[in-house]
């Protein structure tokens, strides 16, 4: 099993392993409830005559060029498009990497609305106190919101190789030898930039935070996930958490470890279109969803000539009020206030990195054929 969850990113397997997680990692899962929120389904035609590296091809053509698993667009609040591909179908529940990452952010929002986090502006060690002396004695909880910890770390995407990333992905999500907030108490330490000051994209920052959600609720992160989000929001079928060990000692791989179906991605995404609202009830408070989705003042791009910004673990896109879940291998929740419209798109490219632009342009095409 070890060998296998080193070997979950070759681009011979990603097609299946990205589908079926839950076979080579231990699992938290999401319970979902009786009351689904049902989406209307109004197909629209969205086949053909599309515009890649300069040639016209069909959608289909698009999405496997793209290498795509799964791909559901909602448009007006209804389902207007649905293509499953490689053997998935609506229930396969997809590997999203760091689209985990703004459904944290959601839950440390609940948690700030509940009481049980006094503000975003308290630090790490007030709820972690084991974090003192490390890299995240002095952060703020919105710091690494804001993935501004401060904290030394480079996200170099080379499995198999000896970066920090890989080691840490290494000895804890492949061989079990340590949690990642493990990692972040007793190795981390700062960087020379102060807490709030410089963008570094750091996955150890969001296992931090999901542990700061844990500590603060009394509940492991699946629990208070399924109560305050995914039961009350109407989700179809449960989801599951990737764990950082087995079950007696791992904690959810918070920084990249959802695996939920393309249609409950979807409703997430329209309820962050409608303001926090799903299922006919006000489940995320509004002024969440505009803090966590509309960037700060001088906060995007991330830096000069950068191609997003970034706000509360969500991405927002320049000259636009769209903004998106995004995770490695290039998966997507893309919300588009202006028109209306979420996309959620699962994929399995060979590179983890690289190819947004392309993914991005299909979603820019699919607007303009559904406001037409």
């Amino acid at each position: 099993m070890i060998n296998a969850r080193a070997h979950m990113f070759s681009p011979a397997l990603n097609v299946l392993t990205f589908q079926h997680m839950d076979q080579i990692f231990a699992t938290r899962t999401v319970e979902a409830g009786n009351n689904v929120w049902v989406l209307p389904e109004k197909p629209a035609s969205l086949d053909d005559g599309y515009t890649l590296d300069g040639e016209t091809v069909s959608l289909a053509a698009y999405l496997e060029a793209t290498s795509t698993n799964a791909l559901v667009v909602v448009k007006d609040g209804a389902i207007v498009h649905e293509s499953y591909r490689n053997g998935s179908d609506a229930n396969t529940r997809f590997m999203t990497f760091s689209v985990a990452k703004s459904y944290v952010s959601t839950l440390i929002g609940l948690a700030l609305d509940d009481g049980f986090i006094k503000s975003l502006d308290d630090k790490v060690t007030d709820y972690l106190p084991e974090m003192a002396g490390s890299g995240y004695d002095g952060p703020t909880i919105r710091n690494l919101l804001h993935m501004r910890s401060g904290v030394e770390w480079q996200e170099i995407y080379q499995f198999g190789s000896d970066t920090q990333l890989t080691q840490v992905h290494d000895n804890s999500l492949v061989a079990y030898k340590y949690r990642w907030c493990d990692y972040a108490a007793n190795d981390s330490v700062a960087s020379q930039n102060k807490p709030g000051e410089v963008f570094n994209y750091a996955t150890l920052d969001t296992s931090v935070l999901g542990c700061v959600l844990e500590r603060a609720v009394g509940k492991t992160g699946a629990e208070y996930m399924s109560e305050k989000l995914w039961k009350p929001a109407g989700m179809e079928n449960d989801a599951y958490w990737v764990m950082d060990g087995p079950e007696d000692v791992g904690r959810e791989f918070f920084g990249a470890g959802l695996n939920a179906t393309a249609r409950d991605h979807a409703r997430f995404g329209l309820m962050f279109l409608n303001k926090g609202q799903a299922n006919g009830k006000q489940i995320v408070p509004v002024d969440w969803v505009d803090e966590a989705t509309i960037p700060d003042e001088g906060f995007e791009p991330t830096a000069e000539g950068e191609p997003f910004g970034y706000q509360y673990q969500w991405w927002t896109i320049p000259g636009s009020d769209a903004y998106s879940a995004i995770g490695l291998f290039h998966q997507f929740i893309y919300v588009d206030p202006e028109n209306n419209l979420v996309i959620v798109k699962a994929s399995h490219t060979p590179d983890p990195v690289g190819h947004d632009e392309e993914n991005l342009e299909l979603f820019r095409q699919i607007t303009e054929k559904l406001s037409k």
